[in-house]
């Protein structure tokens, strides 16, 4: 019943559901995968099953009815624990961007206590990119000797992200893009009533999901029109550029981490152009641009070339490479459209 919410990933269901049966559940698996892919959701929809007290038959399946299953879904199951973000300090004071050493002890400490209510612990970690070596020390004695009926699930993006004393004790679950008629299909189902726009959304998403619904916000292409007028210009003001920017991703709330989804989207509507600027700078046909989009594409491609523009791809994915390292987000933004600036006044020189 539970599993029916999960799209893409049903061979993976399998696997789990026939591990169960033979009595071969390991007790930590990876999660590796692109971001918004539904690895998260996945992890939810396991625990929720290995803890459920009211499925028969064998079968890997949660009621969604019992009182575990209501227990997890509101997130206090007294076996069941997850690290929603924003992290806090040991104080509750100050955001943190690693895994919190004072978080996986109590993590640890929860897992010596016998089960409460008899069904084994399961354990989500979310963002497992962002453990810290204290962090990760802390839990290896956790995996190496786990307590009886535990499952440890770590939610990462790519295997060499982790620490290898980790990796070495995890089996590697690789979640891999939904097809683009998956992705088409949940957009309908989730307010996109326009089928040719969630099939622009789906192809701009790469497979996931959770990046086409982010990209279903109208803001966001209202600040795509401007960012992209404003550096089109013989000589881009960078700095306002910047500012607003900055303005755009802190519209998004207080939480580091939603305003550096928004910043990453747009980063990532940034590149999409530019690949279709390259495409038409080597006579190919851009493969996600609208028409509208066609005019400015072709100024770009002819005032830039192959090379430069390669060039500008390569400080804007050095740019998304940062924003996944959390450094500081200003900087970033900053940085990144001080040197798009500078490369496009050479340009036009």
């Amino acid at each position: 019943m539970s599993w029916q919410c999960i799209r893409g990933h049903e061979q993976w269901v399998e696997a789990f559901n026939h591990a169960v049966q033979r009595g071969r559940l390991a007790h930590a698996y990876l999660f590796v995968g692109p971001s918004g892919i539904g690895k998260r959701l996945f992890a939810g929809e396991l625990a929720k099953a290995l803890l459920c007290e009211g499925h028969s038959g064998g079968k890997l399946e949660a009621c969604d009815k019992c009182p575990a299953c209501i227990l997890v879904e509101a997130g206090t199951h007294p076996d069941f624990f997850t690290n929603p973000r924003p992290w806090l300090d040991e104080e509750g004071k100050k955001e943190v961007n690693e895994f919190p050493i004072h978080l996986m002890r109590e993590l640890c400490a929860g897992f010596a206590l016998k089960s409460a209510r008899g069904r084994g612990k399961v354990a989500i970690l979310d963002d497992a990119d962002d453990l810290s070596a204290e962090s990760a020390n802390c839990f290896l004695k956790t995996l190496e000797e786990p307590p009886p009926r535990s499952v440890f699930v770590l939610i990462g993006t790519r295997p060499d992200l982790q620490f290898l004393t980790v990796v070495s004790r995890c089996q590697i679950v690789r979640f891999a893009p939904l097809h683009e008629s998956a992705v088409i299909e949940l957009l309908l189902k989730n307010g996109v009533e326009d089928r040719a726009q969630a099939t622009r959304l789906a192809r701009l998403s790469g497979g996931s999901p959770g990046q086409a619904l982010a990209l279903a916000d109208p803001e966001l292409w209202k600040f795509r029109g401007l960012l992209l007028e404003g550096l089109s210009r013989p000589r881009p003001d960078s700095v306002s550029l910047a500012k607003a920017w900055t303005q755009f991703v802190e519209e998004a709330g207080k939480e580091t981490a939603s305003q550096r989804r928004r910043a990453g989207v747009v980063l990532r509507l940034l590149i999409e152009f530019l690949n279709d600027a390259l495409a038409l700078s080597l006579g190919k046909s851009p493969k996600l641009a609208d028409p509208e989009d066609l005019p400015l594409l072709q100024q770009l491609s002819q005032r830039l070339g192959s090379d430069r523009l390669l060039g500008l791809l390569d400080r804007c994915l050095e740019a998304e490479f940062h924003l996944d390292r959390y450094v500081q987000l200003v900087l970033v933004l900053e940085g990144l459209l001080d040197a798009l600036g500078q490369e496009l006044v050479r340009s036009g020189a």
